[in-house]
This record gives structure tokens, C-alpha cells and sequence, in this order.
């Protein structure tokens, strides 16, 4: 399935519409989640399989540049992933509906709860530093006022940005038989990162030596990450975080629980089940069913 005529997506740092004229290449890999649901991970480990080592050549943010953030010329960006000789993986926080499609791109998507979501992006937003976006996005207008209290603002998310993390994944999910997508899961990568590692290699057709493994599994897992910030942080040039660190912030699955009160959970239950399939439903909200380290801490993703 094309899309002869993408959407074109608009929503704070991100413009859809930088997709177009961009030329893919036959063997792309285009990393397409909502924020916060894992898109950082998704990169890290596309990294680790496409050079078969934890050291790479370069910060993460240039090896894989988030296409439609208003935040870089588009030409800079553009001239960037001309210039890469290495197999391209590229971030964007835009549905597959808003992208050019080829059948020889592999479209890799991540998903997670979307009341994680929803307690990671509380702790993102007050990691962000409003100043220097609005600096670097001249137009951009003065922060949104937001509540006070976590709860409410974990209420906030639910309320204006669950639809479009239920269009975002419900694209992919459509499209989960489609050969050229790969949907992925927050709590199965958390729940066996050996595995979900192999499985993605196997569907990009990268074929890893099996000594090799054990290190790039342990410099994908969340201290690994978080130690190595400075270089792995998104567009950490430009310093959109108070603390670099902070962004791979160590977080239970199901801390949602802590904040929002019976009558919150089946509110947010009846806004979900009136927008997505019980089936859809059922894959959004599976959980690590064990308690290693990875399950403890999730890497908090733009």
C-alpha cells in the first residue's frame, strides 16, 4: 500500500511535510513511533546492528537525524544523510499515512502503554528547556501553561494527545502484515531484549556473529544508554534538556498506577476503547511479565 498523497502532520517541533522531495534509498530503515514510546531505544539498536559494535562513529542524533524537527535547516539534514555511506535509519514522530512509501524501505515502529507514555512525556516536558526552543524556533509563541501536579498533567496528556498516539500506532497496526513494516513493543523489548534484537535483525536482513551479541544486547539496555548520554541524547547539541542525563530516566512500567484514581482509569479506558479495537487494545497494553532490569527502567524516548 502507497501513500500517493501523505498526510502532512504539523505539531509543535515536528512538520511532516520536510518528508517531501526527500529522496529514500532501497534499504532505508525510517524509525516512525509517538514520542516517548521508544524511538530512542529503536535507534540505539539499529545502530548496534548496522555497525556490529557498541562503539559507534559518531553521536547517535547524527547517525540518525530526526528528518521533520523544525529545529535544523532541512537542507543541513537532507545533506547529512546524502553524505552516509552506512545503510540509513532515520527518526520521525510522523504516521506511516504522512510518509513517502516504498515497498524496499523497512518501516520500523515501536509502541508502548499509553499511560507510560503518558508519565514519561510529564517527565520530559520538565526536562525541556522552553528558552532554548523558543530561541532556536523564532514564532513558536510562549510555553503552554500546564497543571501544577503530576496527576493532572498526566490527565492533560490523555486527554489531547491520546487520539493521536491511537492514529499513530493504529497505522501500523493496520499494516502489521505488510512486509516492509516491523511493529515492536516497549514491554517485549524490556521483557527480552536478546530476543526482540535477533527478531528485528532477522526482519532487516543484518546478520550478526553470534560472539558479538552479548555486547551489543548489554549497550542497548537502559544503564548502558543512560551512561553514554552525552552522545546519545537527541540533538543534544543544542541543548534542549536541563539535564542530558535525566532524558534516559529510570521508570517502573505501571507507575501510572501511583498517580491516576479508579474513576481516572476508567475514563481514560472509555476515551481508548471508543477510538481503538479490543484487540488493538489488548496490544497496547501488554506489560513485561517479569521483573529484571530491563523491566525496571525503560529509556524514556523523544
Amino acid at each position: 500500500m502507497g501513500n500517493a498523497s501523505p498526510v502532512v502532520y504539523r505539531s509543535g517541533l515536528n512538520d511532516s511535510s520536510r518528508w517531501q522531495g526527500f529522496p529514500l534509498r532501497a534499504g532505508d530503515i525510517v524509525i516512525s513511533a509517538p514520542s516517548k514510546c521508544g524511538t530512542t531505544w529503536l535507534q540505539m539498536i539499529c545502530a548496534l546492528l548496522i555497525f556490529r559494535t557498541p562503539d559507534l562513529p559518531g553521536p547517535l542524533t547524527s547517525l540518525s537525524p530526526w528528518l521533520d524537527m523544525c529545529l535544523r535547516p532541512i537542507g543541513e539534514v537532507t545533506r547529512t544523510l546524502t553524505a552516509q555511506r552506512h545503510r540509513r535509519f532515520i527518526k520521525t514522530h510522523t504516521p506511516l499515512d504522512g510518509l513517502p512509501w516504498r515497498p524496499d524501505v523497512t518501516y520500523l515502529v515501536v509502541g508502548r502503554d499509553p499511560r507510560d507514555v503518558a508519565v514519561s512525556m510529564h517527565h520530559h516536558r520538565r526536562n525541556l528547556d522552553d528558552e532554548v526552543i523558543h530561541r532556536l524556533l523564532p514564532g513558536s509563541g510562549s510555553a503552554p501553561s500546564r497543571p501544577a501536579g503530576s496527576r493532572e498533567r498526566v490527565l492533560q496528556w490523555i486527554s489531547d494527545s491520546l487520539p493521536g498516539l491511537v492514529h499513530h500506532l493504529g497505522q501500523a497496526w493496520e499494516r502489521r502484515d505488510d512486509p516492509a513494516v516491523v511493529l515492536v513493543h516497549h514491554a517485549d523489548l524490556s521483557r527480552d531484549l536478546d530476543g526482540e534484537m535477533r527478531r528485528i535483525a532477522g526482519r532487516l536482513g543484518i546478520e550478526i556473529p553470534e560472539e558479538a551479541w552479548p555486547g551489543l544486547v548489554a549497550a542497548a539496555g537502559f544503564e548502558a544508554m543512560r551512561a553514554r548520554a552525552g552522545e546519545l541524547a537527541p540533538d543534544e547539541q543544542l541543548g534542549l534538556f536541563t539535564s542530558k542525563s535525566a532524558f534516559f530516566r529510570s521508570g517502573r512500567a505501571g507507575e501510572w498506577r501511583d498517580l491516576l484514581t479508579g474513576e481516572d482509569e476508567a475514563a481514560y479506558d472509555r476515551l481508548l476503547r471508543s477510538l481503538a479495537t479490543a484487540e488493538f487494545v489488548e496490544w497496547l497494553h501488554r506489560s513485561p511479565s517479569n521483573t529484571t532490569v530491563n523491566d525496571r527502567s525503560s529509556t524514556d524516548s523523544v
